[in-house]
């Protein structure tokens, strides 16, 4: 993990801490149901001001509570044309997996590449400190698999490009 990411990582996993303090609420709504206040909000007195941790304008995190769930939604750096291609290609990936990542959204907040959603049955079931490990370790590792994939394309063009053009000569 490099040195300027650490404390962007450091204030989302503290972020997050904070936001992850849920409990079970049903719905003021409708009778014996339990729907995420996040994706609902019927109320708005059960949500909390959305939270951007940002380490640049290409590259933030949006934190929503509420009283029984969090939404996460990252935005991935993206610098130029092929960085663009390949965030969406993997978001789409991930999100066709959606059922496999529990607590990923299928589709993600307009404006940002990847949303999660952690609800108060997640943290019952699962340690919250791992669900924060998780997302954390995510966001650490998703600019390198961007930039692996990158490199991967020039090379693969660049062989595909020396090979073409070796007919010529």
């Amino acid at each position: 993990m490099a040195q300027t990411l650490a404390p962007y990582l450091k204030a989302i996993r503290s972020t997050l801490d904070v936001a992850l303090c849920l409990r079970n609420f049903a719905s003021q709504v409708v009778e014996r149901h339990n729907k995420p206040e996040v994706e609902a909000a019927m109320n708005k007195e059960l949500l909390l001001q959305p939270m951007v941790v940002a380490r640049n304008e290409k590259e933030k995190c949006m934190i929503e509570g509420s009283i029984n769930s969090v939404r996460i939604s990252i935005k991935i750096k993206q610098a130029d044309q092929m960085e663009e291609l390949l965030v969406d290609k993997f978001s789409r990936f991930l999100a066709q997996r959606a059922e496999e990542f529990v607590i990923l959204r299928r589709t993600p907040v307009k404006g940002y590449d990847i949303s999660f959603l952690i609800t108060n049955f997640h943290t019952d079931t699962m340690l919250k400190a791992k669900l924060i490990d998780f997302v954390v370790h995510f966001m650490g590792e998703i600019d390198s698999e961007i930039s692996a994939m990158k490199i991967g394309v020039n090379t693969r063009g660049r062989v595909v490009a020396s090979t073409f053009l070796k007919q010529f000569l």
